[in-house]
């Protein structure tokens, strides 16, 4: 066939106004296409010329699965095809709710579900978190799946003005307060052009109202491919300042290394840096596993070779293969030359997987073989090539679960881990939060071409105090944001609500006070900073604290944070 996928036009129809809006990206043999889900709308995929989606492959089924939505909430259903139906990599049985930005994928195609619950505002402009953690989730989709997303900050103290953008933008768009007079925009699925004219579009509100706005945008993944850098590159436009190039933020000379948990870290990299053996770094999301990588490259004998870092969380299977690997001229559509991929490139340097827990299976396979033999093959090519590439690979997950749960081959774990380093995380390491902070104080405080000031006594409570589940990424977050704030010093009002909280809730030890009473606060408030970092999840905070579920349990219950059983 000359088109192997084809939409029912019924199912393009755009929701009534009142409703939010929920969609899937379907991509199939390089093509992609936005399929919008009416409220009580149901689709099906299949062979069929009879299903919604039509996907003419022998390993789909004539009516595949099914997909409805009702409300806010989005089920697919496997109709007992032969080769099944998978939700994220996993294959399902029976009905799964899907959220927004699941993947699902039937024979060869995929479907990404996005889903706006923004519609009818409640709240016209989010808090800062929220934008943040929507931003997060906007440039991981991007850099995923390819598609642009625009980022704005807008400068305006004119609350009527910030209550007409607020109303003016689509329903999939958001407007959040950062900092300050500042309000970030995020406008997904808009290509820098179409941001741009959006952007006009506001400005021009201001010129309507008699108000005054300043914009700064950014586009990713163009401008950037993580939060950090995209906000940096923002905040110096918006300044009037000329963004650095570069792929990620500034960052210190060298890590700061003073607990001595992190003491003990970079003392194993003394010892393996000049070996060959592959290294797996593990630890929190925002420990710091890419500055530990460094400092192994650049005590090695592959120093003055490049590191090359490659995120494998950032692509789509088909992509990442090609990217590690390579390919041929006419190995796929779109293949018009030869391309070198990570491995050929790293020949004789150092190659930095990040996320290597969440490698597709079918990929992990390919890459045990590259680790072991040290050749590769260009996809669509036959020759064998030398790769002497020293990996180092990093994650956050816990791979022995995930190899007893069937999602990382236990082969590979044993290849990768030669020697394993583990990170602590922030809330581990405290001698360290003081002096990290000082120094991202001093970093951004140069950018901005303005004297370093001091944190007062009440800020450096608040910081201490605080569990950081971000880890250094979010102390360094948090930071950037309290200098746009403050005026000659930090203090804890400029620091953000959940900071500020955090200083309230623990008080430090008197010798003349209830020491009893405090020590139980201490406890209340490290379950109570657990439950927060693993979302209520019991089991996960449990583990997080160094206790057993029952145990936990327990404190809650002596602490009042159990909820009484409903009637």
């Amino acid at each position: 066939m000359t088109e192997p996928l084809t939409i029912d036009a019924g199912a393009t129809s755009l929701p009534a106004a009142d409703q939010p809006r929920a969609f899937i990206l379907v991509h199939h043999e390089g093509t992609s296409r936005l399929v919008d889900l009416p409220n009580d709308h149901e689709i099906t995929f299949g062979r069929s010329r009879g299903a919604t989606i039509m996907v003419d492959h022998d390993k789909v089924s004539r009516i595949h699965a099914r997909l409805r939505r009702s409300g806010p909430v989005i089920e697919i259903q496997d109709l007992d095809s032969r080769n099944g139906t998978r939700i994220n990599g996993e294959r399902i049985v029976g009905v799964t709710r899907l959220r927004a930005g699941d993947e699902i994928s039937i024979g060869p195609a995929t479907a990404v579900v996005g889903y706006s619950t923004t519609l009818a505002r409640a709240v016209p402009v989010a808090d800062a978190d929220t934008g943040e953690a929507r931003l997060a989730a906007e440039v991981d989709r991007s850099v995923r799946y390819h598609r642009p997303v625009t980022v704005a900050l807008l400068r305006t103290s004119n609350d009527a003005l910030v209550d007409a953008v607020a109303k003016a933008l689509r329903p999939m768009d958001l407007l959040a307060e950062d900092v300050g007079d500042d309000y970030l925009v995020i406008l997904p699925e808009l290509t820098r052009i179409e941001g741009r004219d959006t952007i006009d579009r506001l400005l021009g509100l201001a010129r309507l109202t008699g108000g005054t706005i300043t914009s700064a945008v950014a586009v990713c993944p163009d401008d950037g491919t993580t939060v950090e850098v995209l906000i940096d590159r923002l905040r110096t436009l918006l300044r009037g300042g000329k963004p650095r190039h570069r792929t990620q933020p500034i960052e210190a000379a060298g890590p700061i290394v003073s607990d001595p948990a992190m003491q003990r870290v970079y003392s194993l990299v003394e010892r393996i840096a000049e070996s060959s053996m592959t290294v797996l770094i593990l630890g929190e999301t925002g420990v710091g596993k890419e500055l530990v990588t460094e400092a192994v490259h650049q005590r090695s004998t592959r120093r003055n070779q490049p590191l090359i870092k490659l995120n494998c969380a950032a692509l789509p299977e088909t992509l990442l293969e090609s990217e590690l690997f390579g390919y041929e001229r006419g190995a796929f559509t779109g293949a018009d030359k030869r391309k070198i991929g990570f491995f050929e490139a790293a020949d004789g340097a150092t190659l930095f997987l990040d996320e290597i827990g969440d490698m597709p299976l079918t990929l992990q396979s390919k890459l045990l073989r590259v680790l072991e033999r040290k050749v590769i093959t260009r996809v669509g090519g036959t020759a064998e090539i030398s790769a002497d590439a020293r990996v180092i690979a990093a994650t956050h997950r816990d791979l022995e679960a995930d190899v007893r749960a069937g999602r990382f081959r236990q082969d590979l774990l044993f290849r990768i881990a030669g020697f394993t380093l583990a990170v602590p995380p922030l809330r581990d390491r405290p001698t360290e939060i003081i002096p990290l902070a000082e120094h991202f104080v001093r970093l951004a405080a140069e950018e901005q071409s303005r004297p370093a000031p001091e944190l007062s006594e009440d800020a450096r409570e608040a910081l201490a105090a605080y569990a950081w589940p971000g880890n250094v990424r979010e102390l360094k977050n948090a930071v950037e944001r309290a200098l746009v704030l403050c005026g000659d010093q930090i203090t804890c009002a400029d620091l953000p609500d959940k900071l500020r909280d955090a200083g309230h809730r623990v008080r430090p030890v008197t010798r003349n006070s209830d020491v009893r009473g405090q020590l139980a606060e201490v406890e209340r408030s490290a379950i109570v900073a657990a439950l927060e970092a693993e979302g209520s999840n019991q089991t996960r905070a449990a583990r997080r604290l160094g206790l057993s579920r029952r145990a936990l349990i327990y404190k809650m219950e002596k602490h009042g944070l159990k909820e009484p059983p409903k009637p």
